[in-house]
């Protein structure tokens, strides 16, 4: 039988989801802890991965075990994982579920605190920047809904077959001192959200233009594209499927 796991978890001491040898991953944290409570060996297929220090209110992951599981299920699975990964919902689906093939959009954010704050030095990357030209940034991101290929996005070795991606929304808003970036896709790809904040920024800063943002998409290089900002803001909030 077949079991979707939703969860959140805070990535500050995971170096990202998959499991990785040498290093601890959020993956092998719930690896372990449903293997300890079902007497089995249990492996776990996620919603998708998130680099080291990424933090997800909301992701799935599947596994498969030969029992039906008890209603005190995701207490005792709580029960011993760390206090930073939170099981919500153990759902049974059908045999042929999949959290990461059938997700049909994920959604994430990034969050910039325009100041400084102590408390959330771990979940905002933290700028003195005042005169960002937000309109500026909001023109170029509409750009991406014309494009496919985000190849310019992309780590640079990475073993993906193709670079496309469907973008669905993709906007900053600004309350108080909270400066946000929504952007929701089919898919997309490793580091490409803090690739295309980094590159959005350059434009709010005065550095890039908006026209500049368009040639870098259509020259697939990822030289030509922004730093890559801090892991710290980025937030993985929402995997969509037709059936949960």
């Amino acid at each position: 039988m077949r079991y979707f796991l939703e969860l959140s978890y805070h990535g500050k001491n995971y170096y990202g989801w998959q499991i990785q040898p040498d290093v601890i991953s959020v993956q092998e944290k719930i690896t372990t802890a449903l293997s300890t409570i079902l007497r089995e060996e249990i492996t776990i297929v996620g919603a998708g991965r998130t680099d080291s220090g990424v933090h997800a209110s909301q992701m799935y992951a599947h596994f498969d075990v030969d029992k039906d599981l008890d209603n005190n299920f995701t207490y005792k699975l709580n029960a011993i994982l760390p206090d930073d990964i939170v099981i919500y919902r153990t759902i049974k689906v059908a045999d042929e579920a999949h959290a990461r093939f059938d997700a049909i959009s994920r959604s994430y954010e990034y969050k910039i605190w325009m100041g400084r704050n102590p408390f959330l030095l771990n979940t905002t990357w933290q700028l003195n920047y005042k005169s960002l030209n937000i309109e500026a940034m909001n023109t170029a991101a509409k750009l991406l809904y014309e494009y496919e290929d985000f190849e310019c996005f992309s780590k640079v070795k990475t073993d993906v077959h193709t670079f496309n991606c469907e973008v669905t929304n993709a906007v900053w808003k600004l309350e108080g001192e909270e400066l946000t970036f929504y952007i929701s896709a089919n898919r997309f790809l490793r580091n490409m959200v803090r690739a295309i904040v980094g590159t959005l920024l350059d434009i709010g800063l005065g550095k890039k233009s908006v026209e500049d943002f368009r040639m870098i998409i259509e020259s697939k290089k990822r030289s030509k594209a922004g730093v890559s900002v801090p892991a710290k803001g980025l937030f993985l909030t929402k995997v969509e499927y037709d059936y949960i």
